[in-house]
């Protein structure tokens, strides 16, 4: 544990207050001194002894689908920037910066990389896939060395493939030393790769939800009166560390629940408080994104657990409407329609659900495959996606409930088991 963490132990011992551990299904705990605090969080091990990696082979069958569909496509080169997608191929992790770094896919033939001369033995560290390093001293054109790699490709004209995230000062030095070249979207190679998840992936994913319902387990049990969202943050990143991984759950209280991603107002828990909390972790570079919403120290009120109800029922609904070959818009409709029938809305109106269903998930917490009004994209197994229709209701509280579930051929399974009730977060 860092030191900054025991330190935010120490502090908050003095006021921890009673705890809901019985109402929330946990064993029953007295106010909470900082060395019980520490006694409950060391309590937690780390759940990666079985993680098993993406292996290389799987990454080289990622470029040879991605190949095929460059020629689909007539792209004749994919540039990728570091991030995620960079990794997603080639298993490199590397930081962005000023320094461009980038790998190149061709349609035909072997990857190459490009990067600073001064970090070639580390980049040559890294590399699995490919031999072909081009480096550019700190006085050179980053962008001459990938226009001649390209050109050293056998290309001599085409549709050159821009991955969504490479930076533009890159495509702009790009596209001025090779300006007879034409710059489309790779999308249709990176999304079509990405979208469907792997059986390792899927695996990787559900641990990775695991992991953070664990940590949303610790950091129930330890909820106190006059907590701040950012001691929360603190218990439940240390909660993520001790289970393995680097994971955090932020939350927000009362009023301030209402606010989809949070209120700049200053928030301390108080009895009868809903507690919106939402959050997840990276196994292995795959994530999760769980939301539970309870109410602390208190029975819940009629209205309270109300809403709740239909905000659980709607979640079911989007769930149940996800059909293999079915769109993806129809989680959206069919969880808004009942909300829309309890009252909220319609549509984006608050009260009611300000945002859509669900995002895709994978390698990032946000990508593809959003569940949304419009998306016709068919729902193929693989893919995978967060249900979480928000209640917002300004000035009083929200309700979010968010699992996320991956497609089989049978239908949808869910990554993490919804809660059975508003005093229950967590499924036996």
């Amino acid at each position: 544990m860092s030191l900054k963490r025991r330190e935010f132990i120490r502090l908050t011992a003095g006021r921890a207050a009673a705890g809901t551990a019985a109402i929330y299904g946990l064993s029953a705990f007295a106010p909470h001194p900082g060395a019980a605090i520490q006694a409950h969080l060391d309590t937690l091990r780390p759940m990666t002894d079985d993680v098993a990696p993406i292996t290389l082979e799987e990454r080289i069958s990622r470029i040879q689908k991605a190949q095929k569909l460059m020629t689909e496509n007539k792209i004749e080169a994919l540039i990728l920037d570091t991030g995620t997608s960079m990794q997603y191929f080639t298993g490199v992790g590397w930081w962005p910066s000023e320094r461009t770094m980038v790998a190149i896919i061709p349609a035909k033939g072997e990857i190459k990389y490009v990067g600073p001369a001064f970090e070639a033995e580390r980049l040559r560290e890294l590399m699995k896939i490919g031999t072909d390093l081009r480096v550019w001293e700190e006085h050179e054109s980053p962008y001459k060395q990938i226009a001649a790699a390209i050109k050293d490709m056998g290309i001599r004209s085409g549709n050159i493939g821009i991955e969504e995230r490479l930076r533009f000062f890159i495509f702009d030095g790009v596209r001025k030393e090779a300006a007879h070249l034409n710059y489309v979207s790779g999308d249709p190679v990176t999304m079509q790769c990405r979208l469907i998840k792997s059986p390792a992936e899927i695996a990787l994913m559900k641990k990775a939800n695991d992991i953070t319902i664990a940590a949303y387990k610790a950091g129930v049990a330890l909820l106190h009166e006059g907590m701040s969202p950012a001691d929360f943050g603190a218990i439940t990143a240390d909660a993520h560390s001790r289970l393995g991984v680097e994971g955090e759950i932020g939350v927000n209280f009362g009023q301030a629940s209402a606010f989809p991603h949070g209120s700049i107002q200053p928030q301390h828990l108080k009895k009868g408080d809903i507690v919106l909390m939402d959050g997840g972790c990276k196994v292995q570079g795959y994530s999760s994104d769980i939301s539970r919403t309870i109410v602390f120290g208190a029975a819940p009120t009629d209205r309270q657990r109300q809403v709740w109800d239909i905000e659980k029922r709607s979640q079911a609904a989007g769930f149940a409407a996800a059909r293999i070959g079915a769109p993806c818009e129809n989680v959206d409709i069919a969880a808004r329609k009942v909300l829309t029938d309890a009252g909220f809305g319609p549509g984006y109106k608050i009260p009611g659900c300000p945002h859509r269903t669900g995002h895709g998930i994978g390698m990032d917490g946000h990508e593809w495959g959003n569940m949304v009004l419009g998306n016709k994209l068919p729902l193929h197994a693989g893919m995978c996606f967060s249900v979480e229709p928000t209640i917002a209701i300004y000035g009083e509280f929200g309700i979010r409930l968010e699992d996320c579930a991956y497609m089989t051929e049978d239908g949808p399974r869910w990554f993490s088991e919804p809660s059975p009730a508003i005093d229950q977060p967590f499924a036996v």
